[in-house]
């Protein structure tokens, strides 16, 4: 599934051709993804002009001049293709500029988008339960502090979940913890100030150098331009195990399963 440096590459890479330029045509080529297409798209869309783009969590964000903002997620495979030479049977949704052509591609049909007042942006139901942004002000150590006090729930589950922190998916979240050096099935509430200190800014870099490398390309993931990220070639404990640990007082990479999931991390620096 694209996580959030996947949905940031997505973003970064549309806007720059699509921010500021007026949607001159929008085509649906089936009536639904994983849900119906919004009454009235292509009507709210077609001669709108893109006002900026945005990302909530693992949400990308077009806003027009209509006071309307279509938000879309990704699903487990979706993408944008910019100025693809041919439409193809998976290419849903179709945006057209003058001189471009955005299409919205997705195999598998999990992701989906929606319109939403772009003034109840906040209100949209599934951005109100969010907590704070991992790569905002909001997410400090005293959030965190208060988020996971007294929770007996393991910290790697806590940190998936949405209200605490939004758009931290499963490779980024075992990520940092390596990086801070935090035991992934340690309590929530047993996490000490200290370690959270080293955690808040591990989530920022391994964000932030995902981003910058374009994100993981894992399955069938690959930016707007058609190229491939390359973050997965700096994991440091994500399908690694029985490797050894980056660190000199590591041990070998373990794998185990929670809440459903997989973690990897090293249990003998990460405690």
């Amino acid at each position: 599934m694209p996580e959030l440096p996947e949905v940031e590459t997505t973003v970064r890479g549309l806007a720059r051709f699509l921010d500021g330029a007026r949607i001159e045509r929008v085509a649906l080529y089936r009536p639904d993804m994983r849900f119906p297409f919004p009454e009235g798209l292509v009507q709210s869309l077609a001669g709108a002009r893109v006002t900026g783009m945005g990302r909530r969590a693992k949400y990308g964000l077009i806003h027009t001049d209509r006071g309307t903002t279509l938000v879309f997620h990704l699903g487990m495979s979706g993408r944008w293709r910019i100025d693809p030479e041919e439409l193809g049977k998976h290419d849903h949704l179709v945006l057209e500029t003058i001189g471009h052509r955005f299409a919205l591609n997705d195999a598998r049909r999990f992701g989906f988008v929606d319109l939403v007042e772009t003034e109840a942006l906040d209100r949209w139901p599934a951005f109100a339960a969010m907590g704070p942004e991992p790569l905002g002000p909001g997410l400090t150590v005293d959030h965190l502090k208060g988020a996971l006090r007294d929770r007996k729930q393991a910290v790697k589950l806590l940190l998936l979940d949405q209200r605490i922190v939004a758009g931290l998916g499963n490779i980024y979240v075992c990520e940092a913890l390596f990086r801070a050096r935090i035991d992934p099935r340690k309590a929530g509430g047993k996490v000490t100030r200290a370690a959270l200190e080293r955690l808040v800014p591990a989530i920022r870099a391994v964000l932030e150098q995902s981003i910058e490398d374009g994100g993981s390309s894992l399955r069938d993931y690959a930016r707007p331009d058609g190229e491939l990220g390359y973050f997965a070639s700096r994991f440091a404990v994500y399908g690694r195990e029985g490797e050894p640990c980056q660190h000199e007082d590591g041990g070998a990479i373990q794998r185990i399963t929670q809440g459903g999931r997989s973690t990897w991390f090293c249990p003998t620096c990460q405690k």
